[in-house]
């Protein structure tokens, strides 16, 4: 549950001590997909034939072949976290589908080979980057772009090219992929409940539909996913402003999934799981609750402080001001530090306009 520190609209009311806490908060939805999938240990039992197939899955590591980066020696995990916009299917409610899917929130979340401590890089979707040459979701090939936003690399080839982007602008292999969209979200968050949070100011937002009074409020699905979308109604409107507000969400929302008491409801921890293994799509190695749930344990066993949580550092695009592009000399520190399985150095983020 969210105590009166957490804001969840750029408000001024929170203070040092409380910004403090929420960087050291968890930003992925790795941890609450996982979380979910492991409140009760091993308890899944002959229910594992069954929630193995609702999770979607795609062969990545067929795909790309060998014309990757070098895994990193030893037990460390990187992993590419996205959340997908497509209008598709029941996602069809929030925008037209044009068959299209970008992929709105991205997280490189990387875990140390000593499984104690993790870091959590956000890539602002509107990140100008080289996107290599992919094959199209479609068929046939799209030729490399130089200067592209980060986020359309997941509408031209889908998962794929959109590991194949992040390779390449870190140089880091990527050892498993999972991705949640607009539906699969909103379901888990009614499977648990709600999330409770408290705003300072209103929030009026017509793309996201989302209308708050100042306040404490239990958001349910519906309004969560409107909360997380959010971005003309806080800030300058920009896509850095949505992360901070998602930064800020996710903080009560790991203190949800931790309050859940499942352990002694046999049915509840089945139905969580149950929508948490339908809400994702991950590559072909994790497709499948025991590898998720073995992927879990090691997240629930990382302490919150000992999570280093950073937003690629970035500066606004000289030739459009409306995108940004990484701070090369602070990036490049960042996928060196996690390659090396050392944590970020803070100099890393130094002249960054992201929060």
């Amino acid at each position: 549950m969210a105590n009166e520190h957490t804001t969840a609209d750029g408000g001024t009311g929170a203070d040092r001590t409380a910004r403090s806490r929420r960087h050291r908060a968890l930003r992925a939805a790795l941890w609450v997909v996982a979380g979910a999938l492991v409140l009760a240990g091993a308890g899944l039992g002959l229910v594992h034939l069954r929630l193995d197939g609702n999770i979607s899955d795609v062969d990545i590591d067929s795909a790309l072949g060998t014309d990757r980066p070098a895994d990193v020696p030893g037990g460390s995990l990187d992993i590419l976290v996205l959340g997908s916009d497509t209008r598709s299917g029941d996602n069809g409610r929030y925008g037209r589908d044009d068959g299209t899917a970008r992929s709105d929130t991205a997280m490189i979340v990387h875990i140390a080979e000593s499984h104690d401590r993790a870091s959590v890089v956000s890539i602002p979707r509107d990140t100008l980057v080289r996107r290599p040459a992919c094959e199209k979701t479609g068929g046939g090939t799209a030729a490399a772009e130089p200067r592209t936003m980060f986020n359309k690399a997941y509408e031209i080839g889908g998962p794929v090219c959109a590991v194949k982007t992040a390779e390449s602008l870190t140089g880091i292999r990527m050892d498993h992929y999972i991705e949640i969209d607009f539906t699969g979200f909103k379901k888990l968050i009614d499977e648990l409940g709600g999330v409770e949070i408290t705003t300072s100011r209103p929030i009026d937002d017509e793309d996201s539909h989302l209308t708050l009074p100042p306040g404490d409020h239990t958001l349910d699905g519906e309004q969560a996913l409107g909360l997380v979308r959010t971005r003309k109604s806080i800030g300058n409107g920009s896509d850095l402003g949505r992360i901070d507000l998602q930064h800020k969400f996710v903080r009560a929302l790991v203190e949800q999934v931790r309050s859940v008491g499942v352990l002694s409801e046999p049915k509840r921890f089945y139905d969580l799981v149950d929508t948490a293994t339908s809400a994702v799509t991950t590559d072909s190695g994790l497709a499948s609750t025991a590898e998720l749930a073995g992927l879990g344990k090691v997240l629930k066993g990382i302490d919150s402080e000992d999570i280093q949580l950073v937003t690629l550092p970035v500066r606004y695009s000289e030739a459009d001001p409306n995108r940004v592009e990484p701070i090369q000399r602070g990036a490049q520190r960042i996928w060196t530090a996690l390659r090396a399985d050392e944590p970020v150095p803070a100099s890393a983020t130094e002249g960054s306009i992201a929060p």
